[in-house]
């Protein structure tokens, strides 16, 4: 039987639900998300969390090269599409195809406003990711560029990174005011993304818990019909892996 095609440009043909959050840093994205992960796992539903840049493929590799601030800003892309290629089919694809509800901080959205504010061609970054699996929802909480700054600033962050603020971009010498341009930027690339893909946009100023109700309503209307079954994808899948299963000597 031949496998579904899957892209980005298309809904997935898998019984599990992928939702995700976008949004800069400070925004408050990856609070609301874990509140709706424990309020699903409340529920019975098995859920599977994943988040950018968490690949241990090439966790070392981007650790070298941003400490010795040798990333270019395609080398940048490159890194980070590899990291979510293997995620999407070790992390993401298998607990869809089980039917099960995948969680994602951060999506192939991220690279589209981080890339081309670094100069990488918007149609290239596109067809980079254009095999990714198309979310079921995705939430873009939208802050203001001092809110942010004021949220990182007074937690536990202390200080900006050199990529993060865009430093490398020569924006500023002040890495806080570099920080400002060049998050300023994707927001700019956010704008133009929420349109071109249907993000859900949440105002990421309101109060916590009146984010995470509407979040839940969104979420539970989008859910209705759903079956928490582990599907024929899972199934296939396993006896994929079974094949390869090293015998424990007796």
């Amino acid at each position: 039987m031949t496998a579904p095609i899957v892209t980005l440009a298309q809904p997935h043909p898998f019984p599990g639900k992928l939702i995700i959050v976008e949004g800069l840093d400070g925004s408050g994205k990856s609070t609301q998300l874990l509140l709706l992960k424990k309020w699903l796992e409340s529920k019975g539903l098995n859920v599977f969390f994943t988040e950018w840049n968490s690949s241990n493929l090439v966790r070392e590799t981007t650790k070298r090269g941003k400490k010795t601030k040798a990333l270019t800003p395609t080398t940048f892309s490159l890194l980070h599409a590899t990291d979510f290629s293997n995620r999407l089919y070790h992390d993401i694809l298998p607990p869809l195809k089980a039917g099960m509800i995948v969680l994602a901080d951060r999506y192939a959205y991220t690279a589209f406003a981080r890339d081309a504010v670094r100069g990488v061609s918007r149609t290239w970054v596109r067809k980079l990711y254009n095999f990714a699996v198309r979310p079921d929802m995705a939430f873009y909480f939208k802050v203001p560029i001092d809110v942010a700054i004021d949220r990182l600033l007074g937690g536990t962050r202390g200080q900006f990174k050199y990529y993060e603020a865009g430093m490398d971009m020569n924006l500023s010498q002040d890495v806080t005011e570099s920080f400002r341009l060049f998050q300023s930027r994707i927001l700019e690339e956010y704008d133009k993304i929420v349109p071109e893909y249907g993000l859900i946009t949440m105002d990421a100023t309101q109060e916590i818990e009146d984010q995470q109700n509407v979040m839940r309503e969104l979420v539970s209307k989008a859910l209705e019909g759903y079956k928490p079954k582990r599907g024929t994808h899972g199934k296939r899948e396993t006896l994929f892996w079974r094949r390869f299963a090293v015998r424990q000597a007796e």
